[in-house]
């Protein structure tokens, strides 16, 4: 995508960012608007990737303009402000804590999802979002080209069957343990 046209969908997206509900709009909503609006094609991996960028920075700077205002109510008006190069050293310090604790940044593959876990080099469990559902993938991985691709081989779940099986876990746990007992 060309710089001029980069632009173009950041304001578009801004803007549909700035006029949604945040309590129900989601990256897909955003992007199909974008996309109407535009009359642009942005379901291609990078373009997805692009959006889910500039709709990240957003909720980022809402998080951050909620934590001023908090502090401003608890008294933070009357003192000093620090100056940009003390807040940007800070945030650094703060990325750099969060990689060390393993929270790390977030990891997209080349279609555009968040890998949540690589259980093996070929196997990874992703969260996507396919006709406006989320889904969480476990799925194995293979190179063609350069680019990894996803396998036929594994399964995706939408958020209510991942439900499902997280409280399904302690009876699978049990049962493992009660087979690998009789062994």
């Amino acid at each position: 995508m060309d710089e001029a046209t980069k632009k173009k969908v950041e304001a578009a997206v801004l803007e549909i960012l700035r006029g949604s509900d945040m309590e129900s709009v989601t990256e897909y909503k955003v992007r199909k608007a974008a996309a109407d609006r535009l009359g642009i094609d942005l379901s291609t991996p990078d373009r997805k990737l692009f959006v889910r960028g500039v709709v990240e920075e957003y909720l980022r700077s809402l998080s951050s303009q909620e934590e001023a205002e908090a502090e401003e109510e608890q008294g933070g008006a009357g003192r000093e402000s620090k100056d940009k190069e003390q807040e940007e050293e800070e945030e650094e310090e703060d990325d750099e804590e969060e990689e060390g604790k393993g929270g790390g940044k977030r990891e997209y593959d080349d279609q555009g999802d968040l890998i949540l876990c690589r259980l093996s080099n070929k196997r990874r469990v992703t969260l996507s979002e396919f006709k406006g559902r989320s889904l969480v993938s476990i799925r194995e991985f293979y190179v063609k080209d350069g680019k990894e691709m996803p396998s036929a081989k594994g399964i995706s779940m939408t958020m209510e069957q991942w439900e499902a099986f997280c409280n399904a876990v302690p009876a699978i746990e049990d049962a493992i343990k009660k087979f690998e007992d009789s062994d």
